[in-house]
């Protein structure tokens, strides 16, 4: 049994001993994605998810396990989508689309227009309604290839899929077709959330996302023929909203009850694949860290939760709603974890934190080092964490290899076979170290002792 009497190179060894030799997360993410599957926010498999990660979680033997409502959006796909682009010859070539999350349907018969390429926003303004009204705009930035941190080159795209819209709608678009955010060229579409800001309903056009490869087809079909016409169908709506649920674990602290540390990844993903790598495998690295505080011995100081939060891929609404009952009740959050950056090998962490508490985290790197963990810099943590930050506290997320994460990010391919069982449990273990950590030590948020 591993204690705080062991060093903790000693306590390391036997986190990741325990996982890799005797995991949890592996059998409980096939379960999650190969029985219950796609969990869209407002959907039955959200529902069926939610029950299931309440009943394991009771099943750790955890002091406290429980759900806490929110109100989540509820939009539905329908049938499948099919578009076209058809030549001034007549000729007409299918071509692989989704709609965007949130997206209003075409017409029952479907769209058709010609096109107009844009790269930017600005090139779409540059345009105006005289080169746009009538037309479906088609942005075509792709994600920048040089750009190492692969999450760098998806924020350098995005607004085109979040915001295009409501930007063509201001020049007469008819509707939006949008390149996926996928670095490789493959048929998979990327789905997405997308805004209309507060667009009235009779205003908002229809968005769908295209695969990689039919948008170099597009493209280059443009270019010898700026005549063309593109269709497509989409049969989507948004209901009213439902209601929806976070799930909470919490490992109650032995000296301080009332500072809590969250270890958590979202329990909603989107509906085209099983949501294995977005974001199964953070609900299940989560749900492990506590089983292997269990497991190993350790009794933990301060408070460790689990938080499966619901909604985060529309709306947030499960990070905000648990941020806004830990104000209210005046909760004491000193460090909150996140993973929700695929299953792949951990390669480290980012934190959100003062100059101070980093050099306190920059001396425990050595710890990891035998793992190959190395990557320690400061920068975002995760959406579902960011509401619970203060002037004091540490967040952090938890950061695998992300070279081929946007090859199944929000596409039919995020599946369980996806997923190296591995390199899920090692970011498990990677995880559970952190936590351990940062209980044992607390938050050095004044140079010259930490708190024990």
């Amino acid at each position: 049994m591993a204690s705080y009497a062991q060093t903790d190179e000693e306590v390391f060894k036997s986190i990741y001993k325990t996982t890799l030799t005797n995991g949890k997360s592996y059998d409980w993410l096939n379960y999650l994605s190969n029985q219950i599957g796609s969990r869209l926010s407002g959907s039955l498999g959200a529902e069926k998810a939610v029950a299931w990660t309440k009943e394991e979680l009771e099943k750790l033997g955890l002091d406290k396990v429980w759900l806490q409502p929110v109100m989540v959006p509820k939009w539905v796909r329908g049938a499948k989508e099919y578009a076209y682009i058809k030549s001034s010859e007549g000729k007409t070539t299918t071509v692989n689309i989704c709609a965007l999350g949130g997206s209003v349907a075409t017409p029952a018969l479907g769209l058709k227009a010609q096109v107009v390429e844009v790269h930017d926003f600005e090139e779409l303004e540059a345009l105006g309604s005289a080169h746009i009204e009538g037309k479906i705009v088609f942005y075509n930035r792709p994600m920048q290839p040089d750009l190492i941190q692969t999450f760098d080159a998806y924020g350098g795209c995005v607004n085109q899929r979040y915001e295009g819209a409501v930007q063509a709608t201001k020049y007469g678009a008819v509707g939006v077709i949008v390149r996926s955010m996928n670095l490789r060229l493959d048929d998979l579409p990327h789905t997405g959330s997308m805004t209309y800001n507060d667009l009235p309903v009779e205003k908002r056009i229809p968005s769908a996302a295209i695969s990689t490869n039919d948008a170099e087809l597009l493209s280059a079909m443009l270019k010898l023929d700026d005549a063309l016409e593109f269709f497509f169908r989409q049969n989507c709506k948004q209901f009213k909203d439902v209601l929806s649920h976070n799930v909470i674990g919490e490992i109650t602290g032995s000296q301080y009850p009332n500072e809590y540390i969250v270890v958590g990844g979202h329990l909603d993903s989107w509906d085209l694949g099983d949501g294995s790598h977005d974001d199964g495998a953070g609900v299940v690295q989560s749900m492990e860290v506590l089983r292997l505080l269990k497991a190993t011995g350790i009794r933990p100081k301060r408070s460790i939760r689990v938080v499966l939060f619901m909604n985060e891929e529309n709306g947030l609404r499960g990070g905000n709603k648990y941020a806004e009952e830990a104000k209210r009740k005046g909760e004491n959050h000193v460090f909150a974890l996140e993973s929700d950056a695929g299953g792949f090998t951990p390669r480290g962490f980012s934190f959100d934190c003062t100059e101070t508490t980093f050099q306190q985290v920059l001396g425990w790197r050595d710890l990891f080092k035998p793992y190959l963990i190395h990557f320690f810099e400061k920068g975002g943590s995760g959406a579902d964490v960011s509401p619970l930050k203060t002037n004091t506290n540490v967040l952090a997320g938890l950061r695998p290899d992300s070279q081929r994460y946007f090859d199944h990010h929000h596409a039919s391919n995020d599946t369980f076979d996806a997923v190296n069982k591995r390199e899920l449990e090692l970011g498990a273990a990677t995880m559970t170290g952190l936590v351990y950590l940062f209980d044992k030590y607390g938050v050095n948020t004044m140079p010259g002792g930490l708190k024990n």
